[in-house]
């Protein structure tokens, strides 16, 4: 624990913008229609969370905690999920603005994202075996040195991703999708 304890409880229409949290434990939460843009959650512990249709554009998470936490309809720009605390990271995103956030290296085996358009994400060295990603736009995402073994992209598009800096054993892909794994060799598909 790492200052306040705070479970079950909702917070509804708050505002957080450029506020620094004091560190606490949050579990059991939901948190609708906040504003976290610009604020501080360093040390912050969440688990078993809920963000709906909220604004975290450019929130610091230094070592956070995100465990269990589930992100609907939420903005997230610019997030440094990377900074977090790697220990039993596990969260999930449906129907969100996933844009300039980083994941690198971090192991996010068996994450949903659902419905979801992530704008030039960055996936750099990060373990994702087995995720999913469920109608979701990764218009200019980056995947490098990832792990994408058995992940689930057949209802996605807009992704390219290299076959050769990528581990994509049993990874599974629609046809429409065949042009995202082409890319590098800058030849025309038609359909």
């Amino acid at each position: 624990m790492t200052g306040t304890f705070i479970h079950d409880q909702k917070f509804e229409n708050l505002s957080f913008q450029d506020k620094v949290l004091d560190p606490a434990d949050y579990e059991s939460c939901l948190f609708q229609k906040c504003n976290f843009s610009n604020s501080d959650l360093t040390d912050i512990n969440l688990i078993d969370c809920i963000f709906e249709e909220c604004n975290l554009s450019l929130t610091k998470l230094l070592n956070t905690s995100i465990r269990e936490v589930r992100f609907i309809n939420c903005k997230l720009l610019g997030l440094r999920f990377d900074d977090c605390n790697k220990l039993l990271i596990s969260f999930d995103f449906e129907s969100c603005s996933i844009d300039l956030c980083s994941f690198n290296k971090l192991k996010l085996n068996n994450t949903r994202f659902k419905n979801s358009k992530f704008n030039e994400a960055d996936f750099t060295d990060a373990d994702l075996k087995s995720s999913s990603f469920i109608n979701c736009d990764l218009h200019r995402s980056i995947f490098k040195n990832t792990n994408l073994e058995k992940v689930d992209f057949r209802s996605s598009f807009n992704y390219s991703i290299d076959t050769d800096l990528n581990k994509i054993n049993r990874a599974k892909f629609s046809l429409q999708g065949l042009p995202g794994l082409l890319d590098k060799f800058d030849i025309e598909i038609e359909k």
